[in-house]
């Protein structure tokens, strides 16, 4: 791997360290053990030690851990079928540019869970849409399928989806004011995968439902001081059918009957659950001595075949990656390809939507498009529409509409009463950890098994709550970096003997916290900052709501009571601490309303003051639930496109 300007300094200062520390004649343990304890926080140790465990628990392709040896010691699976191992393959073959010059029904900005179902949907109705995508049309072949170091779960060097370094930083405030620039790649940037499906090509699919409760926080709990907490202006109700219709359009595993926190449901799931595993069967046990609800997770993933794919084959690197045998079910490989065959959508890949263009009295009229072609030129061009949808991302649809201010709306579109932007969301994530006697950890994929919703709610003296689960497959260095107990070093000879011992011996309980929305969690523009080409960057400033911090504790020791009950030998995990927590499920910056006053568009999208603009992401969520939001997601791209083709009939 290459080194950083900081890196080299760091590993030259302790080589100059380690010839005057360290008596090469030494063999006792104890006194070895002395001497790294006494240099274990310096920067330059604690960077070659994460260097080692990379070198010893991360894939062959990497430079070590020969013949995946020590994921043998260990008792670690990948379970994929035989191909190249190593870094992401950056070049993948570009997609033909359709028709800039048509005039098209409606354009789609951002081909993710939302803006893949949008533009599908309205297609399949026998509209005209041009869909953009700012990144490539990646599979499994071609997304750096193996590497344990570069995937949007890990990405310590950079990541498998996009956008690519030279794309542009972001610009993080700090809690003390300072302000610094962070890379794609980087956890801080709050990176949504840039590719075709965006993170539904790489997620692991949970598809929950959201609580009834969840839609109307506001109501049952109060609206906390500095927070801008409300209902959202629909309910369960209103989005049941949905719900259902995109299980079935995209594809859900799971329990048969209604899940626990479900009021109702209109038709049951179009696929049987996955298997269950050790942790399943240990936990189940566990709740019933505590009188909890359990279920099974249900998820975008193909328990049997259908539609055509196959099966999941449960291998041991799901969430983060690819599917090798087209077994996740995304955008990408169910909606866009079924609405593509029709003729009537257009997909432009490798295209950024530079400003959303509007005529002299504030209408939008389009899209102005930029890229590269083949030989490095840049390209620009305004593409024209009806009709423009954004679902770009919570970060990036905010970004965009204050980037296409206007004579009439100076601050951005939607944005005179300063509410585009604000309320960034994401999930803060209480996680516990149990060490077991027996083996509980299974090598297969891909591992979310159990779960109850118990607590979404009903937890006494907080606000909201989580629904618990045990989590995905974990890639052995992400156990390294995460699941180790916290008081035992990551030097030395005993975090390998407990990788070698213990390894499938710890499982975890873990839940997406329903946060408190603030307004002072926000995107702006930055003012000097600019991308490669030429537009601002995102500014990320806030904090998570005090309160959301208290329900995380309370989730917290649920969690670890759970794990007790169980029969855990010790029990350790924590809860982050207060910051920006977009990077998990990024929500809420043009949330929507029933008011212009407090939001930016109206309950199907629509941007206030403008009669052909909406908005078609996570974005409009007012609240982001206390579970993964992807089927709620999908379920409003749904409502949307049903209500544009029920208005240009």
């Amino acid at each position: 791997m290459s080194l950083d300007s900081g890196a080299r300094h760091d590993l030259e200062q302790g080589l100059a360290t380690l010839s005057s520390v360290f008596d090469p004649t030494t063999c006792d343990d104890a006194t070895l053990d002395a001497q790294l304890a006494a240099v274990q926080d310096d920067p330059w140790f604690t960077r070659l030690a994460k260097w080692a465990a990379e070198a010893i628990y991360a894939n062959p392709g990497n430079g070590g851990n020969p013949d995946a040896i020590s994921w043998v010691e260990i008792g670690y699976e990948h379970g994929l079928p035989e191909g190249a191992d190593g870094p992401v393959n950056a070049t993948v073959g570009g997609h033909p540019k359709p028709d800039f010059s048509k005039r098209y029904d409606v354009i789609v900005v951002g081909a993710g869970a939302g803006g893949g179902v949008v533009a599908s949907q309205l297609a399949l109705g026998g509209r005209q849409v041009l869909l953009i995508e700012r990144g490539q049309w990646l599979t499994y072949e071609n997304s750096g399928n193996r590497d344990h170091l570069r995937n949007h779960r890990n990405p310590v060097y950079g990541h498998n989806t996009g956008p690519t370094p030279d794309d542009g930083t972001r610009v993080v405030v700090a809690q003390d004011g300072s302000e610094h620039q962070v890379a794609p790649h980087t956890v801080a940037y709050g990176n949504n995968a840039a590719c075709v499906g965006s993170g539904t090509l790489i997620y692991g699919g949970q598809a929950w439902r959201f609580h009834p409760d969840d839609f109307r926080m506001a109501s049952r709990y109060g609206v906390p001081t500095g927070s801008s907490l409300v209902d959202w202006p629909i309910g369960y109700a209103d989005l049941e059918p949905w719900y259902s219709r995109a299980e079935h359009l995209i594809g859900v595993s799971g329990p048969t009957r209604r899940l626990p926190h479900e009021p109702f449901r209109s038709a049951a799931l179009p696929m049987p659950p996955m298997p269950r595993y050790e942790t399943a069967s240990l936990l189940e046990a566990a709740a019933m001595k505590l009188r909890l609800a359990t279920t099974q997770p249900p998820l975008l993933v193909n328990s049997v075949s259908h539609d055509g794919r196959r099966a999941c084959i449960e291998c041991g690197s799901c969430v983060g990656f690819a599917c090798p045998v087209d077994g996740k079910n995304g955008t990408q490989n169910t909606l866009i390809p079924m609405a593509m065959a029709t003729g009537n959508l257009h997909l432009a890949t490798e295209t950024v939507v530079d400003h959303v263009e509007t005529s002299s009295v504030g209408h939008v009229t389009g899209v102005r498009l930029i890229w590269e072609d083949e030989l490095g030129a840049r390209q620009n061009i305004s593409a024209r529409a009806d009709m423009v949808v954004l679902a770009a991302g919570a970060i990036e649809s905010a970004r965009l509409l204050l980037l296409s201010a206007n004579e009439f709306e100076l601050s951005g579109l939607g944005n005179n009463t300063d509410q585009v932007g604000r309320h960034l969301q994401g999930h803060t994530y209480s996680t516990a950890y149990g060490l077991f006697e027996q083996t509980v950890y299974a090598r297969k994929g891909p591992g979310v098994t159990i779960a109850t919703t118990d607590y979404v709610h009903d937890v006494q003296g907080v606000i909201g709550g989580a629904m618990l689960a045990d989590d995905f497959v974990m890639l052995p260095i992400i156990f390294w970096d995460l699941a180790l107990p916290p008081d035992m070093p990551r030097w030395g000879r005993a975090p390998h003997e407990f990788m070698r011992n213990h390894f499938r011996h710890v499982t975890q309980v873990k839940g997406p916290v329903h946060e408190v929305p603030s307004p002072d969690c926000r995107v702006a523009l930055d003012p000097s900052i600019k991308d490669k080409w030429g537009r601002p960057v995102a500014k990320l400033s806030g904090i998570v709501h005090p309160e959301t911090m208290r329900t995380a504790d309370a989730i917290l020791s649920k969690a670890k009571e759970w794990l007790n009950e169980a029969g855990a030998l010790q029990v350790w995990g924590d809860v982050p601490p207060p910051r920006l927590s977009s990077y998990q499920h990024q929500a809420g910056t043009c949330r929507m309303g029933t008011h212009p006053e407090n939001s930016v568009t109206d309950q199907h999208g629509r941007v206030w003051g403008h009669d052909n603009l909406y908005v078609a992401d996570a974005s409009v969520h007012p609240t982001n639930g206390a579970f993964n939001p992807v089927l709620t997601i999908m379920a409003l791209a749904l409502r949307c496109a049903d209500h544009l083709l029920r208005q240009s009939r």
